[in-house]
């Protein structure tokens, strides 16, 4: 009895101590993830380093999940493009863009059918890749679907109807449109190179007690140009509109995701989202998603944001989202958070080479995760697109 009492007594200090060390670990493990505003070191980390954080963003830095419900969309196998595949006509070409843009995985889906899905070890169908900008379109996306349940009324309102504490800043007189063109007005660099840019110093310095992490730093920022004359690439901008849809919506912008996409749709995985020191998502950076989700959300756009043929977004937001509002330069122009080309397709992109394109015409969704050497360049930029017009190329001979 005695010795069965101690075995007792040993087994319930033991589940003690194993669940105390459990809550450490945990600790331990929270305490090391960081919030976004620490997120500008990854520019200066050594390339391995980085690609780590890429593959595994939660692992780094705090995220809120997106949840994706219990029914997965099936993408299901289509006619491979041989040329790509072993021993085809443009195999030895495919190998060289993977090893040269370090590519860790490709998708190309037509007609809502796997053509082409390639991952370089150690990745997989499971790794979920962090979208960089990608997330912009993503963002934006959400802004339709807000319009459409009532909580936006215009894109031509103030944006301080909805961000109060950017008011008495330079985004006083700003609109909701103004923000999702880059058309501000607000002075701002987005040299990745420069650690003195506000792209850099946004995401280095602690924010205000209290304040989002943009809006603290945005507010203090000067006007260089009327609002709607000027376009200037700006990832707090984008981070604004995550904002500004969490203010309308009052729910987290993860959850708006979640509620509005990520479940109906059935993405395949839950995704993260990556926050600042007060939880809010940073809406022009840092999802993490698997190359076959990112797949799902192009096809969701091409198919007209609808689900079960029910529009998510407002009437005509997807035609005039993703049309040149504004002139960039370099045969490409600026919808609402997309990049649109002068062919008529158009893109989410990121820095390290992240590439969602879209083509209509030809029922074409096309994916590309990669960790660039450096995070923009035109010769990287430039293999991409004869990656894309070498798999428009295969297709259009199918149809000869």
């Amino acid at each position: 009895m005695r010795f069965t009492q101690s075995l007792r007594r040993f087994h319930i200090v033991a589940a003690a101590v194993a669940v105390a060390v459990a809550a450490a670990d945990a600790q331990q493990t929270a305490a090391a993830r960081e919030p976004a505003s620490k997120a500008a070191a990854i520019l200066a980390w050594p390339s391995a380093k980085r690609e780590q954080y890429i593959a595994a963003l939660d692992s780094f830095f705090l995220t809120r999940t997106v949840k994706a419900g219990p029914h997965v969309r099936a993408l299901d196998r289509g006619r491979l493009l041989p040329a790509f595949e072993p021993g085809g006509a443009r195999a030895d070409y495919f190998d060289q863009f993977l090893t040269t843009q370090r590519v860790r995985g490709v998708l190309v889906m037509q007609d809502s059918k796997i053509r082409l899905e390639r991952y370089v070890t150690p990745d997989s169908r499971t790794t979920r890749w962090n979208s960089f900008s990608i997330a912009k379109s993503i963002t934006s996306t959400l802004v339709g679907a807000a319009m459409k349940d009532g909580y936006i009324k215009s894109l031509d309102d103030p944006v301080t109807r909805y961000i109060s504490t950017l008011r008495g800043s330079a985004y006083d007189d700003v609109t909701v449109r103004q923000l999702l063109t880059m058309t501000s007005g607000v002075k701002w660099n987005e040299d990745y190179t420069d650690a003195n840019s506000d792209v850099a110093r946004m995401y280095a310095q602690p924010p205000d007690p209290g304040f989002d992490m943009t809006v603290s730093y945005v507010r203090k920022l000067p006007r260089e140009a009327a609002p709607g004359t000027k376009w200037v690439y700006k990832t707090a901008e984008t981070n604004l509109v995550g904002v500004l849809v969490a203010e309308a919506t009052r729910k987290p912008l993860a959850d708006y995701l979640s509620e509005k996409i990520w479940r109906p749709y059935g993405m395949e995985r839950d995704a993260e989202w990556m926050i600042d020191d007060v939880g809010h998502e940073q809406g022009g950076c840092c999802l993490a998603v698997t190359l076959r989700d990112y797949a799902r959300f192009g096809q969701f756009i091409l198919d007209g944001a609808r689900i079960n043929r029910k529009p998510i977004v407002a009437d005509d937001w997807l035609p005039e989202a993703t049309r040149s509002q504004v002139p960039t330069g370099g045969g490409s122009g600026y919808g609402y958070q997309w990049w649109i080309r002068d062919d008529g397709t158009f893109e989410a992109r990121g820095i390290y080479g992240q590439t969602l394109h879209i083509d209509r015409a030809r029922r074409l969704v096309i994916v590309i995760n990669s960790a660039t050497e450096q995070p923009t360049g035109q010769a990287s930029g430039r293999a991409r697109q004869e990656f894309i017009a070498a798999v428009q190329a295969e297709l259009d001979a199918e149809k000869q």
